[in-house]
């Protein structure tokens, strides 16, 4: 406590103290020559002295340095003014420092924040007018060769439109997922939580796509047999979404004649992780903290061979999320990718 005052108070003190002693000795003479000179009067006027000029100094150093440096504040724009109140400021010029500096700090991280969050809003502003305009401009084309004449060519027509519809439906994945994504993020899209096998709901998947793993001549399988439901809690239709962008991804850039692996292992005692593991072209390092970004391509060229929205990934790490769960990546390119979610075991 002591320290403390010494420190915030160092000024006032040494000013009470020349002045007093001025004033007292001022004083001293002037009894000494004109009056009867008292010890007692000259004690009491010294102590009055020092504590007025001790009261009035603080207060006025503290109101100078508050103006002061609030004006600075202001005309640098660093602190917003309703941070700075009254009775923040003390004259210990080392707390003052300290303040200035943690709130200059503050400042600086919240500016490189709002700088990130704009560069990252210019790229999804870009990769989404990027992905709408692709299946728009095809949509365009075969209406407009359509309406110049090529309406008219019954295997033109059905050609063109057969096209134009699968653009369409391009534009409606886009726009159903950046939705489900938003309503995730905004806490508007409720989970509908059961019990349910994971197993079963594995080879549903796999049923599923079956076909278009075969036409690269991929298979799918478990690593080991599961005769045995693994009972898990979770919301099923969005896990078979999960389960589905994932296992999908795998076959997209998995090789010719590879496997995608699904695998349910225990991790702790009310946990299982599951586990989407594939033999094909790999990530690279630099890739995998925006893998799941909207629209994030490893691919750079621009191209997107296959179909979907661009939103697969993006969507899984939203549904494990809501499910307050985690989701993890492991790639080595020129070999191979695992993708793994937890999940809590049902009682």
């Amino acid at each position: 406590m002591a320290k403390k005052f010494k420190r915030s108070y160092r000024f006032a003190f040494k000013s009470s103290m020349f002045i007093t002693s001025f004033l007292t000795l001022f004083t001293s003479v002037f009894l000494y020559l004109f009056y009867t000179f008292n010890i007692w009067y000259v004690l009491l006027f010294a102590i009055v002295s020092y504590i007025l000029s001790f009261f009035i100094i603080q207060y006025r150093v503290e109101h100078f340095i508050y103006k002061r440096v609030k004006k600075i504040y202001d005309d640098l724009t660093l602190l917003e003014s309703k941070s700075f109140s009254k009775d923040q400021i003390t004259t210990d010029m080392a707390t003052l420092t300290q303040e200035i500096d943690k709130y200059a700090k503050d400042k600086k991280l919240e500016i490189e924040t709002l700088k990130i969050r704009e560069e990252y809003r210019k790229e999804f502003i870009g990769n989404v007018s990027h992905e709408l305009k692709t299946p728009l401009f095809t949509v365009q084309g075969y209406i407009s060769t359509l309406i110049d004449g090529a309406v008219n060519d019954k295997v033109l027509r059905e050609k063109y439109l057969a096209r134009a519809d699968k653009g369409v439906e391009r534009l409606i994945y886009i726009i159903k997922d950046l939705d489900m994504i938003t309503k995730f993020e905004a806490g508007d899209l409720s989970l509908d939580i059961e019990p349910f096998d994971i197993v079963k709901l594995v080879k549903n998947v796999f049923e599923l796509l079956e076909m278009k793993a075969s036409k690269k001549k991929i298979t799918l399988t478990f690593d080991i047999d599961y005769n045995n439901p693994v009972m898990v809690n979770g919301d099923k239709e969005r896990i078979q979404q999960v389960l589905s962008n994932l296992i999908v991804n795998s076959i997209k850039y998995g090789n010719t004649k590879g496997t995608t692996e699904v695998s349910i292992e225990n991790l702790i005692k009310n946990k299982v992780i599951v586990r989407v593991t594939d033999n094909g072209e790999g990530i690279e390092k630099e890739n995998i903290p925006r893998l799941f970004e909207r629209f994030y391509r490893v691919d750079k060229s621009g191209s997107r061979k296959e179909g979907g929205s661009g939103l697969g990934l993006a969507i899984v790490k939203h549904i494990i999320e809501a499910h307050n769960e985690r989701i993890y990546i492991e790639s080595e390119p020129g070999i191979g990718s695992e993708f793994s979610f937890t999940l809590e075991k049902a009682k």
